[in-house]
């Protein structure tokens, strides 16, 4: 019997990977979770039938244990990425030092496939430190590993998403919610849109060396999806518009304390359109019809309804 192929997931744990493992998993792949806490990770076990999905320990900033993950892989998935940085120079270390380790690795160890996970908007030129380190990310792993495929999607959404649950969960407290840049236009894409799209990627050779925007079927102001989540929760609170100058005064604040739920960097990402560029390849060209808002957030947030409580079924 053909043994099966091996899949190096890195990232497995986060909001994204337990969809990609899943997926892996289903379509028969042995698969590696690489990650830096393995304890974080045995959730991960049950996607797959024993001992189908292995948590390993390789850290970006442990070479050899990245080496040790990569090798006899058929195919690796790089997922990792952070929307705020812990200590000063993380973007770097991890979005474009790691992204291009991985690829580097991957190359050396004779990996067939590689599918790097950025964001629309990233630019090694951008403003954004965030999306300069995605961008120089993707030159990295191009670079080194020419065919790999780079996925970009917008805002991801999905039951634990860090967009509509925060928001969700904002509503439920708070007497007003903030509008930061309400012209700026999102385009969320499904998550369970984005593991597809590794899988086609994966499975479709005219993939390797492409780059691909995801984005779903809904483009929305920011402003607009604040009164979505507004409706869907039943929540009877005022927008507010914050001016640009307090926006900066209150992330300067924000950035420092734990969780970080608002940083100067995240401003800056937010004047610029966060939208698939006309003309790119997307979801469409993977034979993907991606999933409206409407089909899967309200499911989500009703946790957030007056006399709410729990999970979604």
């Amino acid at each position: 019997m053909a043994s099966r192929k091996i899949a190096t997931v890195f990232g497995a744990s986060g909001f994204i990977g337990r969809y990609v493992v899943k997926r892996l998993a289903d379509q028969g792949y042995m698969v590696r979770a690489a990650m830096r806490n393995t304890e974080a990770g045995a959730f991960l076990r049950p996607l797959g039938s024993v001992g189908q999905i292995v948590p390993l320990y390789a850290p970006l900033d442990n070479e050899a244990a990245v080496r040790r993950s990569v090798e006899s892989a058929d195919a690796v998935v790089n997922l990792v990425g952070i929307l705020a940085e812990r200590r000063r120079g993380d973007f770097e270390r991890v979005q474009h030092a790691g992204a291009g380790l991985i690829a580097r690795l991957a190359a050396a160890g004779g990996v067939a496939r590689l599918i790097q996970i950025s964001a629309i908007g990233a630019d090694p030129a951008s403003a954004s430190q965030y999306a300069r380190s995605k961008g120089a990310g993707e030159a990295a792993v191009r670079a080194a590993f020419p065919t790999a495929t780079i996925l970009r999607p917008s805002i991801v959404f999905g039951p634990e998403d860090q967009f509509f649950n925060r928001f969700g969960a904002m509503a439920a407290i708070a007497p007003a919610l903030p509008v930061i840049e309400g012209n700026t236009r999102f385009q969320p894409v499904y998550v369970g849109d984005v593991a597809q799209a590794v899988m086609a990627a994966l499975a479709q050779p005219a993939t390797m060396g492409q780059t691909y925007e995801l984005g779903g079927p809904d483009i929305e102001t920011f402003r607009a999806l604040m009164a979505y989540i507004l409706h869907e929760t039943g929540r009877h609170r005022a927008l507010i518009a914050l001016p640009r100058w307090l926006a900066v005064l209150q992330a300067s604040v924000l950035e420092h304390l734990p969780g970080k739920l608002l940083t100067r960097d995240q401003l800056l990402l937010l004047r610029q359109d966060n939208v698939v560029t006309p003309g790119a390849l997307t979801l469409a060209n993977l034979g993907i019809t991606p999933t409206p808002i409407r089909l899967i957030v309200p499911d989500y947030l009703r946790r957030y309804r007056v006399g709410g409580k729990g999970k979604p079924g």
